[in-house]
């Protein structure tokens, strides 16, 4: 093989291991007219919601639904003729996978995707769909990674990092150079942290088109690898959360020595402001967000005081979610706000009683949405029953209503 073929295109051999700012011009040259220029729009009901200016950059807008195929293209196209016939591999279970399936086939590229056992069907079969083939090996990310790096070497393929690697990097700071196009005054970025490639890349883009702009991280509260790393410190990595794309355990090198000196702090959030940030996408804006595409948006609601005032951007990163869970998201979000409430009242075992209490119900203008009637509770009286009733209101202060006529006629529920 030639050094022609081995040596990557438009890249100085003396090139040093440290992301820069026309490596991110660069990429934003390589992917014009090749990935969507997605939309970066003021919203107005989320603004007036947290008390900042905000602006949301709209990347489930991409084809794959989510930013990764910015960096995967990237990567793709700074390949040798010869790696690209090779073929390339990667192990990930997200959207890393899917934007580099569909890249690499409509490059030509043979693309491998090592998922571990668990990964959601959806997601393989999209990937599968995109082009890739699809190896299910491992009970984790660690397990797939290292069946994957075997895989590489033993067929000669390029391995694809999704977040621990320059070229992948500068690709995704072209988020940023395009949000700063479209609104050049913004004061700050708010951007989600998994392995650390997006904000590394972005906030490299962001701070030297804009050097007073403040760059906040915003982590899981279950996975704060990046602060853990940062305050020196042990953490508890585990857990159950719904920003999956950004719950990794041990952020990348390189995107850790990129990013650090750029950003001012990191926020850690909680399970319930990430799935309020969801709802609102969909409820306000109209449009579905991921747990880890409604990052940003979750920083606004939890840490609104870091915000009130102040012109924001946003980046929805993603928007591929479980339609069962965007529909139990939305549901819980109805719970939270009260508009779906289950309250308990007793009273005694009579024809017409459930038939009066459902009148009393509807014509305060609430809707049952399920009830439960048990004779065998022992703090109710032989001779009566205790009923548990689902309504839905128009708010929490159409419940208290509800409430409030069932007290006076003699039925005080209680809420559960």
């Amino acid at each position: 093989m030639s050094a022609s073929e081995t040596a990557a295109p438009s890249r100085p051999a003396s090139r040093s291991a440290n992301l820069s700012f026309d490596d991110i011009v660069a990429a934003a040259d390589r992917l014009k007219g090749q990935i969507e220029r997605t939309p970066m729009r003021h919203s107005r009901t989320l603004s007036e919601i947290t008390g900042a200016e905000v602006w949301v950059k709209f990347e489930n807008l991409q084809f794959t639904a989510a930013f990764k195929e910015r960096g995967a293209l990237n990567k793709l196209l700074l390949m040798t003729e010869a790696q690209r016939r090779q073929g390339v591999i990667a192990a990930s279970a997200g959207n890393h996978a899917q934007g580099l399936a569909y890249h690499g086939a409509r490059l030509g590229v043979p693309t491998t995707i090592v998922m571990p056992r668990g990964t959601p069907m959806v997601k393989i079969q999209h990937t599968r769909n995109f082009g890739a083939e699809v190896i299910i090996e491992g009970d984790s990310y660690d397990d797939a990674n290292a069946f994957a790096q075997a895989l590489c070497v033993e067929k000669s393929l390029t391995f694809v990092h999704p977040f621990n690697d320059l070229d992948v990097m500068a690709g995704q700071g072209t988020v940023a150079l395009e949000m700063l196009e479209d609104v050049p005054d913004l004061d700050i970025l708010p951007i989600p942290i998994g392995g650390g490639g997006l904000i590394a890349g972005m906030a490299m883009a962001a701070k030297t088109l804009r050097p007073e702009i403040r760059i906040l991280g915003v982590e899981p509260a279950m996975y704060p690898s990046f602060t853990a790393r940062w305050r020196n410190i042990p953490a508890r990595l585990g857990g159950q959360t719904i920003a999956e794309g950004i719950a990794v355990k041990q952020v990348g090198d390189l995107t850790y020595a990129a990013a650090r000196p750029l950003i001012e702090d990191v926020l850690l959030i909680e399970e319930a402001d990430f799935e309020s940030a969801i709802a609102l996408y969909c409820n306000v804006e109209k449009t579905v967000a991921e747990g880890a595409g409604a990052a940003s948006l979750a920083a606004l609601l939890s840490h609104p005081e870091i915000f009130r005032g102040q012109k924001v951007g946003l980046i929805l990163c993603g928007g591929n979610i479980d339609s069962r869970l965007l529909a139990s998201v939305l549901t819980r979000e109805l719970v939270r706000e009260q508009r779906i409430v289950t309250v308990r009242l007793a009273g005694d075992d009579r024809p017409g009683l459930l038939a009066m209490i459902a009148n009393l119900i509807g014509d305060a203008g609430g809707n049952i949405i399920s009830f439960d009637h048990n004779r065998l509770a022992l703090d109710v009286p032989a001779k009566g029953a205790e009923f548990d009733i689902q309504i839905e209101t128009r708010d929490a202060q159409h419940t208290r209503d509800v409430i409030e006529v069932l007290r006076r006629s003699g039925y005080p529920p209680r809420l559960v």
